[in-house]
Parts: structure tokens; C-alpha cells; sequence
């Protein structure tokens, strides 16, 4: 008989990619009985994993305050063997299945109390303390799980201080069949790309100006947030080199990458960037181009250790441009570097090597 595994979120998607395409389906696969309850969604079943919709609360606080019952409640209703839920503001309702005897797996995809510092919807006056406040509570949950899974290895580090329990890092790697080298090098534009959210902590004007001193197209995806950030940018005298597709799906993204020269990941040095492991990163990589990213020393190991692109000062938009060139101008180094990225993700950064991690991980639980 299966084992029964139900995967949980109140604010992802039911068909985000490290929840579903990644994690429900590569157990669906391995042979378990996988359900997903998603807050929003309509039932379904896909891939056959079983999909339950439950009530979505549009407001932060009345989500946070209210979306627990409702999937708690469904949860006990599929009864399973192991439950693994994704978002922080669900730590009470895996506490309440522990209470019940029920294995709990704790899914962190983001440094939470170091994400606090940056939200803007939280006077800045005020995140110090609630950084630390989030983080108290988050540890004093996690103590009472049966395992936990993060999104790197600098989350593991920090969980694995604060509980006995299992942690183990689960990276967001790429599906690799999901992404193929593009056209011939001889055959592209003189153009690098960024596939993304649009926000100004992610070098949203640096990535424009670089490309306006590097005299080169951007071909640029993703959706601004907030949207009044899309006036500003489109007013900057480089917008005219921009070539901007607005958010697109998973074969357009493909094309794009395959058209350029490079990809560019200039994210600020933020406490939750400078330790983070972009699935971006690794898409570049995936798509045999060059990647020009932040000189952040966990990203540096990667792109340097792999010779497959140049780390720079994000905010260095003239430093930007030269990288720009130099890969531009040189289109057989920049073909060799996209070689090496290529080759590191078949090897080691791929999906394939994280699912691996999960079902050792759930084997261990169930057995």
C-alpha cells in the first residue's frame, strides 16, 4: 500500500515549480500517494497528484490569521502519512498534525527573519524587532517538526543550531529537461537578457544603464512590482535599448535565453540575497550562456569555481557594461563559459540531485 504524502500552501500557486513540478510530482513518481492542498485553487488532478482548493483570504493579515483552519481541516480529512507545508504562517497548523501523531515536514524557502529587514509593507523602524520576534517564533515552532527542508545551505546551517530534528537542504535547482541550449552563437544579437520579478533591489536601473553603456540590447521579462516602478524606469534615456515582453511563460522564456548572449542577475547585497541560490543562477547556466551576476561570495564559488561568467559589483553600471563587451566581443569565450555552465548543471546542479536528498529524506521518516 502507498504512503500517504500531502503537501500544503496558503500562498503559493498550486502549480508553483519547486512545490508541484518539482517536489509533488517527483514523489507522485517514486511511488507515493501525493496530494496537494492549495489555498485559491480549484480541486484538480494533474500528473496524478490530487489537487483540493480551500478558501483564499485576499488580505495579508486575515490570511495569516485565518487560512490555517481551513487547511488544517483538510488536511485531516485526506488523513495521511506525512504532511510537508511550505509557508511560515503554517507553522501552528503542523504543530496541531504533530500533536496528532502525524510526521510534519517544515519547507523553508526563504531566510525568513533576514526577509523582514527588506519588506516594504513594514515600517523600517519596526523590522528590526520583528526580525527578531519572527525568528524566536519560527525556531520554537520548528522544534516540534519531524524534519525540515530548506532552500540552501546557509537556512540548513541555521535550523540545524535550533532542533534535533532531520534538516536537509533541498536546492531549487532546475528541471533540465526544461531548458535547451538556444540557436547557433554565429546567429545571435548582440543582446543579454534578465528573466524575472522587476524590482529595484534586483538592479532593475542598473541592468538598463549597463546595457545603454554596453550599447547592446536587453531583452528584458518579468513584472514590475510595485507597477509605478515601470513609469520610472521607461523614462530613463536607455529604455530605447530595452526590449521588454512583460511576464511570459516557460517556452518564451526558453527563446529568450536562447537569443542571448548572456544573462544578468544584478540583485543588491541584501541580507536574504547575499546567501540565496536564485533558480535564475542556474537557468542561465542550464541554457549554455555566460552569466553576469553580483560579486556575493557564495555566487562568486559558483560562476568563478565553474568559469561560466563574471561576478561584478552590481552597482557598477559602467563595470557592468565592460563585462557586457567583453563577453559580447568575444563570442567564443562567451560560447566556452556557456559550455562550462551547461556542463556543471547536468552534473551536479539539477533537479535530479535535490529530488535524490527528498526521498531519502521521506524514506528515513516512513520507514
Amino acid at each position: 500500500m502507498k504512503n500517504k504524502i500531502c503537501h500544503l500552501t496558503s500562498v503559493h500557486p498550486k502549480l508553483d515549480t519547486r512545490i508541484f513540478w518539482k517536489e509533488c510530482v517527483s514523489l507522485q513518481r517514486a511511488g507515493f500517494d501525493v496530494s496537494l492542498v492549495v489555498a485559491g485553487a480549484d480541486d484538480d488532478v494533474v500528473e496524478e497528484v490530487k489537487i483540493y482548493g480551500v478558501r483564499k483570504f485576499d488580505n495579508r493579515f486575515e490570511r495569516i490569521l485565518r487560512s490555517g483552519k481551513s487547511i488544517l481541516g483538510k488536511a485531516l480529512e485526506i488523513d495521511a502519512d506525512l504532511y510537508h507545508f511550505h509557508d511560515p504562517e503554517l507553522l501552528s497548523v503542523g504543530v496541531k498534525l504533530a500533536r496528532r501523531g502525524k510526521k510534519v515536514v517544515y519547507d523553508s524557502h526563504e531566510d525568513l527573519p533576514r526577509q523582514i529587514l527588506t519588506k516594504p509593507w513594514i515600517p523600517k523602524c519596526l523590522r528590526g524587532m520583528m526580525s527578531h520576534l519572527v525568528e524566536w517564533w519560527e525556531n520554537r515552532h520548528v522544534r516540534k517538526m519531524s524534519a525540515v527542508v530548506t532552500a540552501t545551505p546557509h537556512i540548513q546551517e541555521r535550523f540545524q543550531k535550533v532542533t534535533a530534528a532531520q534538516v536537509v537542504s533541498v536546492c531549487n535547482y532546475p528541471i533540465i529537461s526544461e531548458i535547451t541550449p538556444g540557436i547557433d552563437w554565429e546567429n545571435r544579437q548582440q543582446a543579454v537578457c534578465y528573466v524575472g520579478g522587476l524590482f529595484l533591489e534586483r538592479g532593475i536601473f542598473e541592468m538598463v544603464h549597463a546595457a545603454g553603456n554596453a550599447h547592446v540590447r536587453l531583452k528584458l521579462a518579468g513584472s514590475f512590482s510595485p507597477l509605478s516602478l515601470q513609469n520610472e524606469v521607461e523614462k530613463e534615456k536607455d529604455w530605447q535599448l530595452i526590449d521588454y515582453y512583460g511576464y511570459v511563460g516557460r517556452q518564451e522564456v526558453n527563446r529568450l535565453l536562447g537569443e542571448s548572449m548572456a544573462g544578468l542577475l544584478l540583485l543588491h547585497p541584501m541580507p536574504s540575497y547575499i546567501d540565496s541560490l536564485p533558480i535564475k543562477l542556474f537557468e542561465y547556466m542550464a541554457a549554455g550562456i555566460p552569466v553576469i551576476c553580483s560579486n556575493f561570495k557564495l555566487w562568486q564559488d559558483i560562476v568563478e569555481g565553474c568559469d561560466c561568467g563574471i561576478c561584478v559589483d552590481p552597482f557598477d553600471s559602467k563595470g557592468v557594461a565592460e563585462a557586457i563587451r567583453r563577453i559580447v566581443d568575444n563570442p567564443e569565450l562567451a560560447r566556452q563559459m556557456g559550455d562550462n555552465g551547461r556542463k556543471a548543471v547536468l552534473e551536479k546542479y539539477n533537479w535530479n540531485t535535490q529530488s535524490e536528498i527528498l526521498l531519502k529524506l521521506y524514506n528515513s521518516l516512513l520507514d
